[in-house]
C-alpha cells in the first residue's frame, strides 16, 4: 500500500475474487444516489476484468483503489494492449474503470500510478477512458447527464470530465449517441429504401440472427467486424475467443428481427445487432444482480416485457459492399420488426462524430443527437 503526503491509500488490486468484488463495488459508493446513470451489473464488470476474458490472454493491466480515512473515494485501471501497437503503430496504453469523488488531489494520485505503470511497460502516451478497449464501452460522458444511460454505454458524474481534464488530458475524439423515434419512422420511406436497396443489390440477400444460429454465425460475424471496422479511428480486430465472449453476453438479449447479417453468393457482407435497452429495468439492482429488486426486472430480463428503447451496437458493411444502401435497408427491416415488437425508441450508439455515412443515415431517420461522449488523450511524462 502506498500512502500520498495528503492521506490518500492507493493500494494495488489482483486478480482475485475478493479484490474484484471490492473494484467493482466502488462504483455504487461513488456515484451520488439518487442519480440518472443506471450502474452495470458487478457480475457483468467482473467477467470482463477476470481472467476468463480472452482480451487478457494477450493485454495486462493493474487496478488500483483509492481509499481516505479507510474509506473507498476512487478507482482506475491501466491497460497495455499489444494489438493496438500492432495495429496502429502507436506505443499508447488505455486507462478505464475510473471512478473518483469530486476532489483533484486524489484523481491525481490514481492517474499518476496509471501514469507511472504505463511507462514502465513502454507506452508514450494514454488514452481512455476504455473499459478495457474500444471493442468494449468506452468514452466519458460530457453531454446529456440528464439521460440514463443505455445497456452497455457509459454514464458518470458531471464532474469526471474537469477531473481528467486536471490530469493533463485533451480531447482525441468524441462518440455521439443519436436518439430515432421507431413510430414516427415513415413506413412509405422504409418500402421505397428497402426496395431500392434490392435493385441496387441484386446479389444480396438479408438473413436474420437467433439466438438459435448465433454459434453457426459467429464466424462471419467476426469477418464482417474485423473487416467493417478495420479503419476506423483506434479500431483493434477482435479475436476469435473476443467475439465469442462477446456474444455469450449480448446473446440473452437478441429478439427476432433485430439482428441481421447480409450476404451474397452465400459470402458474409454485412451485420446490423440491435438489442433491447434493459438497463431501465436493471436501474434499481443498483449494480446487484442478487438483489429484491430483481423480481421487478425479470420480465424485460426474460423478453416477456417491451421496453420503450432498443439501442442499435453495431452497423456495418465490407469494404466491396458500401454506397449501395445495404446499411439501409439492414436498419429498415430492423426498424419494421422493431414497430411490430412494440419499441418506440432506438439509441444508436455509439458512433464517431466524424462517420458521416452514419450520420446521414441517422438523419434519413430523422434520428437527432442527444449524448456525446468523450475519448481523452495525453503524452506519458518521461
Amino acid at each position: 500500500m502506498v500512502s500520498s503526503p495528503d492521506s490518500i491509500d492507493i493500494r494495488p488490486i489482483g486478480n482475485s475474487k475478493a479484490e474484484l468484488n471490492t473494484f467493482t463495488r466502488i462504483q455504487a459508493d461513488i456515484w451520488p444516489s439518487p442519480s440518472t446513470g443506471i450502474l452495470p451489473l458487478r457480475e457483468e464488470m467482473r467477467a470482463v476484468l477476470a481472467d476468463s476474458n480472452p482480451f487478457w490472454n494477450r493485454a495486462r493491466r493493474q487496478l488500483w483503489i483509492a481509499s481516505r480515512a479507510g474509506r473507498p473515494v476512487g478507482r482506475i485501471a491501466a491497460i497495455l494492449d499489444p494489438a493496438h501497437l500492432a495495429t496502429h503503430g502507436e506505443a499508447c496504453a488505455y486507462f478505464g474503470f475510473f471512478d473518483s469523488i469530486d476532489d483533484p488531489g486524489i484523481s491525481k494520485t490514481l492517474f499518476d500510478h496509471a501514469f507511472a505503470w504505463s511507462t514502465l511497460q513502454g507506452a508514450s502516451h494514454i488514452r481512455g477512458p476504455m473499459n478495457p478497449n474500444i471493442n468494449e464501452e468506452c468514452g466519458l460522458l460530457i453531454d446529456g447527464f440528464d439521460l440514463p444511460n443505455a445497456v452497455m454505454m457509459p454514464h458518470n458524474p458531471a464532474w469526471y470530465p474537469r477531473l481528467i481534464e486536471h490530469a493533463g488530458f485533451s480531447k482525441a475524439t468524441d462518440l455521439v449517441g443519436f436518439d430515432i423515434r421507431i413510430d414516427d419512422s415513415p413506413t412509405d420511406r422504409l418500402a421505397r429504401l428497402r426496395n431500392l436497396c434490392r435493385r441496387r443489390c441484386p446479389d444480396v440477400q438479408l438473413r436474420p440472427i437467433t439466438r438459435r444460429s448465433l454459434k453457426t454465425d459467429l464466424p462471419a460475424l467476426k469477418e464482417i467486424y474485423n473487416d467493417a471496422w478495420e479503419k476506423n479511428w483506434s479500431a483493434i480486430p477482435m479475436a476469435h475467443g473476443e467475439i465469442d465472449f462477446l456474444a455469450q453476453r449480448l446473446a440473452p438479449l437478441i429478439r427476432e428481427g433485430l439482428v441481421w447479417i447480409a450476404e451474397s453468393s452465400g459470402a458474409a457482407a454485412g451485420l446490423l445487432v440491435i438489442v433491447p435497452d434493459v438497463n431501465p429495468a436493471l436501474a434499481p439492482l443498483r449494480g446487484r444482480l442478487l438483489s429484491p429488486a430483481l423480481l421487478g426486472a425479470l420480465p424485460t430480463l426474460l423478453g416477456w416485457r417491451c421496453p420503450e428503447r432498443m439501442r442499435l451496437i453495431a452497423l456495418g458493411v465490407k469494404a466491396p459492399f458500401r454506397r449501395r444502401g445495404l446499411e439501409g435497408w439492414m436498419f429498415a427491416e430492423a426498424v419494421e420488426a422493431a414497430r411490430r415488437i412494440g419499441f418506440i425508441h432506438c439509441e444508436a450508439s455509439w458512433v464517431l462524430e466524424d462517420n458521416l455515412p452514419v450520420h446521414q443515415l441517422a438523419a434519413l431517420f430523422q434520428g437527432r443527437i442527444t449524448r456525446r461522449y468523450r475519448i481523452y488523450d495525453r503524452p506519458l511524462p518521461r
